[in-house]
């Protein structure tokens, strides 16, 4: 009876523990959402608003102050144009990189895959300068391309990719080309269909550090219809900061992406991270 009672109040305890830390992680979010909706008046006033309207979004949806209107729509399309975009990129150089140095056997190509993993070690920042000189050379200046190449290749994805397609059995490749498939349509049809739980954790990943990305596309971009919906957000500190409503609307739907993304593909993210904490 004893030792019952302890580890009921052992689960109690637990528990309680685990609400307090989820309210901790929650509560930031649930006030952005709150605020968003809360009357201007009442914005970082009160914990919980009184009343709820979308004055802050419809402010948003038409442009901000009629003075200096900002294209919040557009800024948002071009978010996803430039987030896809690299996404797409970056998921398909690391099939094609990751699938040559794990199942393809040329000379050099475990010094290639240490040189992978030397440059992961070093942060972006220090390419910043010489990325944005290449790109005025190249003349995508200040236009989509100038987002989204430079972005185009993800190391870690290589490198998560690379692990994973070496667990995949080489008798199954051998197999499939003994039946006449190609390279190609053993990636496609056979390796990465065995990768889909991998495939989710490394897309969600990199769609959100795409998504999030401020100080490039600040860097490279200047034209305000080109501009992205972080670039313009971080902008609304300046001349928006007497706006603190539509900062968090913007907010808002600056992670719905993200959020709505992660509840469609939470089972396979969930099968993905088991296999990254092996």
């Amino acid at each position: 009876m004893v030792g019952s009672k302890n580890k009921k109040l052992q689960l109690i305890l637990l528990y309680t523990i685990a609400i307090i830390f989820l309210i901790i992680m929650v509560y930031p979010y649930l006030y952005m959402v709150l605020n968003s909706l809360a009357p201007w008046d009442q914005v970082d006033r009160k914990i919980i608003p009184t009343g709820i309207t979308l004055k802050s979004y419809i402010w948003l949806l038409h442009g901000g102050e009629d003075v200096t209107p900002r294209p919040w729509l557009r800024a948002f399309a071009n978010s996803i144009i430039v987030t896809v975009s690299s996404t797409f990129l970056m998921m398909v150089t690391a099939l094609l990189v990751a699938y040559a140095l794990s199942k393809i056997v040329f000379k050099g190509s475990r010094t290639i895959n240490n040189i992978i993993m030397f440059q992961m070690f070093y942060p972006s920042i220090i390419l910043l300068i010489p990325t944005f000189l290449l790109v005025r050379k190249l003349g995508v200046y200040d236009s989509y391309w100038g987002m989204i190449i430079p972005k185009s290749v993800s190391l870690w994805a290589i490198f998560m990719y690379t692990n994973f397609f070496k667990a995949i059995p080489n008798e199954l490749i051998e197999a499939a080309k003994i039946d006449g498939a190609n390279e190609i349509k053993i990636l496609f049809k056979i390796v990465l269909p065995m990768s889909k739980s991998i495939t989710t954790v490394i897309f969600l990943f990199l769609f959100m550090e795409r998504w999030v990305e401020l100080l490039w596309d600040m860097l490279v971009v200047h034209d305000q219809n080109l501009l992205t919906l972080n670039v313009m957000l971080a902008q609304m500190f300046g001349p928006y900061g007497a706006y603190p409503g539509p900062m968090y609307a913007a907010s808002v739907i600056l992670t719905m992406p993200i959020l709505i993304l992660f509840i469609i593909f939470s089972k396979n993210f969930k099968e993905g991270i088991q296999f990254v904490l092996k």
